[in-house]
C-alpha cells in the first residue's frame, strides 16, 4: 500500500502532473481538433520527457556514467585532490557560517577517509563561484580542520570557478609543491570529464569516485515508472555531463 501511495502521489505533484497535462492535450488534439501531426509530435515530447523523469532510466544512463572509473581497491598517492561542487555561504555549521553542498561533503567524506589511511595532504580545489555562493575551498577547510585533519595537512586552490579551471590551477599547485602521484575525489557521474581534464593539464591522477547517485546493481521496481524529479535531475546530468565531455575533448 506504502508503494502504491508514492506511485499515484508522483502524478498530481510536478514532474507528473505536467506530464498528464501534455498527454490530455495530445489527446484533445487528435481527438477533437483533428491536428494528428501535431498531437504525434506533442505525444513524443511528452513520452520522452515521461521516460527521463523515472527511475528505471536514470537508473542505466547514471549507471552508465557512474561506472567509468572503479575506486582503486589499494589506493596510493602522495596527496589527495578533492573538487569542489556547491557550497552555501550564510548558513549555520557546527563550527562556524557557511556548508558544503551534498555532493561536495559525500566527496569530503570520502577524501577524509583516505587521508586518514595514507596519511597525506588533501588539495581542496574550488572558488566562489557566484556571488550568493560560498568559497568552497574555504569552507571544505574549515570542515576537515574541526574532522580532525592537521591544517599543515590541507592544501587550498581557491581561485577556479569550474573544472577545467580546477584542474588548471590544482596542476599548478602540484607541480609547485613538488607532488607527482595525486589521488582525484570527485562525484563519480564527474570523474570522466575531471580526468580529461588533468590529463589535458599534463597531469596524470588515480581517479576515486565518490558521491554515487544510483545502485551498481539496480533491481525493477513498479515505483520506478513514476515520475520524479530526482531521476530527471539525474538524467539531466548525464546529458550535461556527456555535453560538457564532448566539448572538453574536441572543442577546448
Amino acid at each position: 500500500m506504502v508503494y502504491f501511495l508514492k506511485f499515484g502521489a508522483s502524478w498530481i505533484l510536478p514532474p507528473g502532473i505536467f506530464i498528464l497535462a501534455l498527454a490530455g492535450l495530445a489527446v484533445y488534439l487528435w481527438r477533437c481538433r483533428r491536428e494528428r501531426k501535431a498531437a504525434g509530435i506533442l505525444a513524443g515530447i511528452t513520452l520522452s520527457f515521461y521516460f527521463l523523469c523515472t527511475g528505471f532510466v536514470a537508473d542505466y544512463t547514471m549507471g552508465w556514467l557512474e561506472s567509468s572509473y572503479d575506486p582503486p581497491a589499494e589506493p596510493q598517492g602522495d596527496v589527495i585532490i578533492m573538487l569542489g561542487g556547491g557550497a552555501m555561504p550564510d548558513v549555520p555549521d557546527v563550527d562556524g557560517i557557511g556548508s558544503l553542498c551534498a555532493d561536495p561533503a559525500n566527496r569530503l567524506l570520502t577524501a577524509v577517509r583516505l587521508q586518514r589511511m595514507l596519511d597525506v595532504p588533501i588539495l581542496l580545489s574550488g572558488g566562489q563561484v557566484y556571488q550568493d555562493s560560498g568559497p568552497e575551498a574555504q569552507i571544505a577547510a574549515r570542515t576537515l580542520r574541526s574532522l580532525g585533519v592537521p591544517a599543515e595537512k590541507i592544501l587550498v586552490e581557491n581561485r577556479s570557478i569550474n573544472t577545467t579551471q580546477n584542474a588548471r590551477f590544482s596542476t599548478q599547485m602540484l607541480r609547485e609543491y613538488g607532488f607527482s602521484h595525486p589521488l582525484l575525489v570527485t562525484s563519480a557521474f564527474h570523474m570522466k570529464r575531471s580526468v580529461l581534464n588533468f590529463a589535458k593539464q599534463g597531469m596524470e591522477v588515480t581517479p576515486y569516485p565518490a558521491d554515487y547517485q544510483v545502485s551498481r546493481h539496480p533491481i525493477f521496481h513498479y515505483t520506478k515508472l513514476r515520475p520524479q524529479t530526482e531521476a530527471l535531475l539525474n538524467n539531466v546530468t548525464v546529458l550535461q555531463e556527456t555535453l560538457r565531455t564532448f566539448v572538453t575533448r574536441y572543442l577546448e
